[in-house]
């Protein structure tokens, strides 16, 4: 493809050099240009593009698309832009001839919920018999093949990639996570979108964003952005849901447990093996628990109809989803106590689940929680998730998450600063994580609740750089087998 073809939407500023040149490959990472590509020098958190823009040269870049030309690389192909992130994205989606305009592609974004809401529409959608293809924090797929993941959003040459080999696999829907680092950043420029759903917000990444204001315009941009032929979909029962809609010219639709909305549910009945539900005066039993979850149903409800679905076959299908692996996953222990694995890692999520689980008890039965916090991310929330816990458990257990590269115990105590005298007294702290699960276990009688909080469907433990294999249900599996009656 030629360079003229692929700066074609870009907002040009200054070239230098004949862009009527032949270019075999876009990148932004130096190391992995290649003769004849397009090196795009794009200004990260960490890591400046443009001190690589010699190395890409040097690797056989044919040109160079910059925010600021270098005085002394004289000879080389260069296109002055105002964002190179941007730029990025849309050269991109040139590269791979606009993949995302060949898909009906949905992003969903939001606090919680983003996974099970674009992992339960990538699976209703398949069951509808559509070939789809997912972006999602647990796992990329493309139709049925799984391509495993490390973002919630990947980088923007990687998203790409995978969008275009969506559309080659045949595939008709996409339904994407959305993170606010990845719309801050510009990783999902030139993508084109059918529809947006808002979840909620909540205290979150602020290690990031450093205000919730930030992080709250962040989620908006991508709302702003959104095109008159779009959907946005919000959640009207969460005060930031109303801000997400006010700038946005895509179709407006909310939904609600609680006002007037365009899709409307109510629970009539809750317990561990899933919840029945009125949704738009329809009944429906479902295999999720709680509120959070009534929730994301209502917006995959919402988005499957707004895309033009039959309202009846959406819930026909609807209740027939599992969970998500890692978010309210229910183990049954041979001795009558229950244990749920969930991936909630902020304050909010933490709530959310605990109020589930004490609606479902309804007084029967205690609440043990193990929870901590991951390291090198947002410490101010850390003592605000032991003082949720422990205000819903009748037993806590602090213990270490995924450290990186701090100190577990060190990550307990800033967890400790917010309990009171009282809240310690029921309240233990292991640092092995192990340990801390084994010893919930131990304490839990028949009609128990054991909650394991903050990994959900993660396998591994991140120690001072090092991924060690850990999962949760694995460990509570290997105990249940211990425990055999």
């Amino acid at each position: 493809m030629e360079l003229k073809e692929l700066i074609h939407s870009l907002e040009v500023l200054e070239i230098i050099g004949n862009i009527d040149v032949e270019i075999s490959g876009v990148q932004s990472d130096s190391r992995k240009v290649e003769k004849g590509f397009l090196f795009v020098a794009v200004r990260g958190t960490t890591v400046d593009g443009h001190a690589y823009i010699r190395k890409a040269i040097e690797s056989g870049a044919a040109a160079i698309v910059c925010e600021e030309i270098p005085s002394d690389l004289a000879g080389s192909v260069f296109i002055r832009v105002k964002d190179s992130a941007d730029a990025l994205g849309k050269s991109l989606a040139a590269w791979y001839e606009n993949p995302s305009d060949n898909l009906i592609l949905v992003g969903v974004t939001g606090t919680n919920g983003k996974t099970t809401i674009a992992t339960l529409l990538y699976e209703m959608f398949r069951k509808m018999g559509h070939k789809v293809g997912l972006l999602s924090t647990v796992c990329n797929y493309i139709d049925g093949e799984a391509i495993p993941t490390d973002h919630t959003t990947p980088d923007p040459v990687t998203l790409h990639r995978l969008m275009a080999r969506m559309v080659d696999a045949g595939c008709e829907y996409a339904f994407m996570e959305v993170s606010s680092h990845s719309i801050d950043q510009k990783r999902i420029s030139g993508l084109s979108f059918d529809g947006g759903i808002f979840t909620n917000l909540t205290r979150d990444h602020l290690d990031y964003h450093k205000t919730v204001e930030n992080y709250l315009k962040a989620k908006k941009k991508f709302f702003d952005d959104l095109p008159a032929s779009a959907f946005a979909l919000t959640n009207a029962d969460d005060k930031a849901g109303l801000v997400m809609l006010q700038n946005t010219a895509a179709r407006k639709l909310t939904y609600s447990l609680r006002t007037l909305a365009d899709f409307k549910g109510k629970i009539l009945e809750s317990h561990f093996e899933g919840t029945e539900m009125l949704v738009d005066e329809r009944e429906v039993t479902t295999r999720f628990v709680g509120r959070f979850n009534a929730y994301n149903l209502l917006a995959v409800y919402g988005a499957a109809v707004s895309l033009g679905k039959d309202p009846e076959e959406v819930l026909v299908v609807l209740s027939d989803l599992h969970s998500v692996s890692g978010r309210f996953q229910t183990l049954r222990a041979p001795s009558g106590y229950t244990a749920i694995v969930d991936y909630a890692h902020t304050p909010d999520a933490l709530t959310n689940v605990l109020n589930s689980i004490h609606e479902v008890l309804d007084g029967n039965g205690r609440v043990i929680t193990v929870v901590g916090c991951g390291g090198n991310r947002d410490k101010g929330k850390r003592p605000i998730m032991a003082k949720e816990a422990a205000k819903l458990s009748d037993q806590l257990i602090l213990t270490s998450d995924n450290p990186r590269f701090e100190e577990p115990d060190e990550i307990i105590k800033d967890m400790v600063a917010g309990l009171s005298a009282a809240d310690m007294e029921r309240t233990l702290c292991i640092t092995d994580r192990t340990q801390a699960i084994k010893t919930a276990t131990l304490l839990a009688k028949k009609g128990d609740v054991i909650l394991v909080a903050g990994k959900g469907h993660e396998y591994y433990q991140d120690v001072k750089g090092v991924k060690y294999h850990f999962d949760d249900r694995e460990k509570l599996r290997d105990i249940f087998a211990t425990q055999q009656l």
